[in-house]
């Protein structure tokens, strides 16, 4: 990541941690749980060869403030659309891992005008997997209704933060030699400091009612994203058992996207060859 550039904004009230670098067209990376804007360090250097990077914290994860509240996708959205206007940006391309993958979903319906194209990496419409919650999605989604319940999953995961994300990171990849152990120490590092862990349990926590309220109101309505759409997913992960494409059609007017084979869910550092050349081809030049 020598290639970028670490600095802070204050965007309203929260002092948002962020990386930069190139030139040109810009795109922002949004990063997922349990990670931080660190994820991307073999996409970045190499799509900010024709276009300007932008790899934020996201509001409660890494260097980035932790306040108590804000974790709805709309704030979240709305964070990162703060951070791009003091930057001088009209238009930005968004791509989104995981959790920022969702942010992203909400920043594109939300502000059209904003975010001239979405690229969602291993995830599934949020509204689509609470649809299709059945034993198979239970059992690979167990933590979406843990991370749910208050108090608990800050008690049990706080006394071994590094078993805990160690799990994720053991079980939900397959080319596991790209997460090196010193990456991984890094997610161990900024999920170790304070309100860390309660604020990416927060990030979940916020699904209900917040933002199933806003998707089920979106979709109720016909509101779909309207840029082009693209997703990608790893076939060795859980979304390569679901048909990822068909529902984000159902969710985006111009989807289009593909799995990426020998990958689990980690997909910016399983594959990251790969992800760059899927990326450049949808964004352009």
């Amino acid at each position: 990541m020598s290639q970028l550039e670490s600095t802070t904004a204050q965007v309203g009230d929260l002092r948002m941690h962020y990386l930069r670098g190139g030139d040109g067209p810009p795109v922002f990376l949004l990063h997922g749980w349990p990670q931080t804007s660190h994820c991307w360090h073999r996409v970045a250097g190499p799509l900010a060869e024709t276009h300007t990077v932008i790899a934020p914290d996201l509001r409660g994860y890494g260097r980035t403030d932790k306040p108590v509240g804000g974790y709805d996708k709309r704030t979240m959205a709305a964070d990162v659309a703060g951070l791009a206007a003091q930057l001088g940006f009209d238009r930005v391309a968004v791509v989104g891992h995981d959790r920022g993958g969702r942010v992203g979903h909400r920043w594109a319906l939300d502000r059209p005008d904003q975010v001239e194209r979405l690229a969602v990496l291993d995830i599934a419409p949020t509204r689509e997997m609470w649809r299709r919650l059945d034993s198979d999605i239970a059992n690979g989604y167990w933590h979406w209704l843990f991370h749910l319940q208050p108090d608990l999953p800050e008690l049990l995961a706080g006394q071994n933060i590094a078993a805990y994300l160690g799990y994720f990171f053991e079980r939900w990849t397959f080319q596991r030699q790209g997460l090196a152990a010193e990456d991984v120490a890094e997610y161990v590092r900024a999920f170790s400091a304070p309100g860390a862990l309660r604020a990416g349990f927060d990030d979940y926590r916020a699904s209900f009612p917040h933002d199933a309220d806003l998707d089920n109101a979106d979709f109720a309505a016909g509101r779909r994203v309207t840029q082009p759409l693209l997703a990608l997913w790893g076939q060795n992960g859980l979304l390569g058992k679901l048909p990822t494409l068909d529902l984000w059609r159902e969710y985006g007017e111009q989807a289009n996207g593909t799995g990426l084979a020998e990958c689990g869910h980690f997909l910016p550092e399983e594959q990251p060859d790969a992800v760059v050349a899927h990326l450049r081809e949808f964004l352009g030049t």
